[in-house]
This record gives C-alpha cells, sequence and structure tokens, in this order.
C-alpha cells in the first residue's frame, strides 16, 4: 500500500508510552523513508475535536494499560477524538510488568471501529509508574533491539498490502465487561478510587509543574496542595515534581504497590504480535 507519513499519536503522563510508540514510530518512518509527526493528547487542551487521517498515513497508537485496559477516563476520547479514513494502524499498550489483560485488544477493537486498519500490534512492558522497584529502565537495550526489529517487520508488512489487512491477532477478550481488581499486600481485593496525592507544604514551591502535568487538569492553579478533580492515579504529579513534594499515603493504595513489589519484579516480556 502507498504510505505516506508515519504518525506517533499517544497518551502518556510520565512518558513511558511516549518513549515507546515514537521509538517504533521512528523506525518505521527510517525504514519506508517518509516523514514522522506525532501528536501527543495527555493534556485535557489537547483533547478537542476529531483528529482526521487518510489511507496513505501509518499511525503508531499508544495508550498505557490501567487495571487492564484503556484508561477509564480516556475511552470516550479514543472511541470519539480519531477517524482513520482507511489509515494504516499498529496498536501499542505499555504495562508496567503485570499484565496487558485486555488493554492491546480492546485498543485495537476501537481503532478497527474509527475506521484505522491494524496491521501489528504491541504490549510493551516498561517501568512501572507506582515503583521504582518494578522493571526499572525498561524498555532496556534488549527490548529495543526486538522492537526495532518488529517495526521494520510491521513496516515491510504495511509497504507489501495489496489489499484491507484483517485486524491483526491478539491475545484478549473481544466482549469486555470488567477491568482488573487491584489487590493488596494480602491478597485480598482493595480499592483506592477515591485516593488524591497528598503535598509537602514545606517543599512546594508552587512552581506549577504539577498543574501542568496532570492529565485530567485536576490540580488547583493557585493552590497545588488541592486535587479537586478526578485522580487516576497515573503519578505524573509524583514523578515530575521538581522538589519532590508530592505522594500518595492512602493504605489500600500503598498496600496495592507492595503486592507489586512482592510479586511482579521478575521480568515479563513483551507481547510482539504481526
Amino acid at each position: 500500500m502507498k504510505i505516506e507519513k508515519i504518525i506517533g499519536v499517544f497518551f502518556s503522563p510520565v512518558g513511558k508510552t511516549k518513549e515507546t510508540v515514537l521509538g517504533i514510530a521512528k523506525e518505521i518512518s527510517y525504514y519506508l523513508g517518509k516523514p514522522l509527526e506525532q501528536f501527543n493528547f495527555t493534556s485535557p487542551q489537547s483533547r478537542q475535536g476529531v483528529k482526521e487521517y487518510s489511507k496513505t498515513d501509518f499511525v503508531v497508537f499508544g495508550t498505557p494499560v490501567y487495571a487492564g485496559r484503556i484508561p477509564n477516563k480516556l475511552l470516550s476520547y479514543v472511541q470519539n477524538g480519531f477517524a482513520g479514513h482507511g489509515a494504516l494502524a499498529l496498536p501499542v499498550v505499555t504495562f508496567g510488568n503485570r499484565n496487558f489483560d485486555n488493554g492491546l485488544i480492546e485498543l485495537r477493537n476501537e481503532l478497527e471501529k474509527n475506521g484505522f486498519h491494524t496491521v501489528a500490534g504491541a504490549a510493551v512492558s516498561t517501568s512501572h509508574a507506582f515503583s521504582e522497584k518494578i522493571s526499572p529502565n525498561r524498555p532496556d537495550e534488549e527490548d529495543w533491539e526486538s522492537l526495532r526489529r518488529f517495526a521494520r517487520l510491521a513496516a515491510k508488512k504495511a509497504l507489501n498490502l495489496e489489499e484491507i489487512p484483517q485486524p491483526v491477532q491478539v491475545p484478549g477478550e473481544n466482549t469486555l465487561t470488567h477491568y482488573y481488581t487491584p489487590l493488596g499486600a494480602d491478597g485480598k481485593p482493595v480499592s483506592f478510587l477515591k485516593a488524591k496525592p497528598q503535598t509537602k507544604v514545606d517543599k512546594c514551591n508552587h512552581c506549577g509543574v504539577c498543574v501542568a502535568a496532570c492529565p485530567m487538569g485536576s490540580i488547583h492553579k493557585e493552590d497545588p496542595s488541592l486535587v479537586p478533580g478526578i485522580c487516576i492515579k497515573c503519578q505524573a504529579c509524583i514523578q515530575k515534581c521538581p522538589s519532590k513534594a508530592k505522594y500518595f499515603d492512602d493504605e489500600a493504595f500503598l498496600s496495592h504497590v507492595a503486592m507489586l513489589e512482592q510479586n511482579y519484579t521478575s521480568r515479563h516480556e513483551n507481547g510482539l504480535f504481526i
């Protein structure tokens, strides 16, 4: 098929999905000798209107996996904010070394519904946003070697297509009814939906970094210690605060983090599908 442009599209609060999507997209761009563009829909301001693509575009589209699926608060925009018009697509999900569950098949299905034709798919283990002890420094060089090979294979497949492809086959359930239930350190279900980041007021200098980083626009501009809006636990404010003033103290959330650190530090391999 004729391909004129590669586009990396991503939601990436802490930066790992952006890194992964653009790494794959750059390799495809280099292999095909076509220009690379990007669209970052992490900020609330970016999620306006509908992004239109064409049948000569190849879109590498990525989100992190939250509770085994596309982040709940982003799902409506993924469903309604993009029109493929026959563009080829490569869905990418990143996950914090536990499991990608139904995240990849859900993203594939939404892209297909929106008029994209998926030719490959990737589920990539990255460092966990909740803990530095889980999958640190991933994707690492071993990951990137396999991801570059995968990107070239996907590019070659796309270039050689002579007709509209069937949706790429990826693991998961086509009919989705639930999200992953977080467990605590004792193995029992925990809920921390209402948990919000706290602020060490003696360290906060009101620089506004956390306000700008929040993908939900939920942190108060004048008083960053207040979070009147929804918190999706993405950890952007925690990781990007230059004075390390942000933290979580919710017991259920911390118990879940402890469970992850106990059970998910062994290397989980990526899922690459063509």
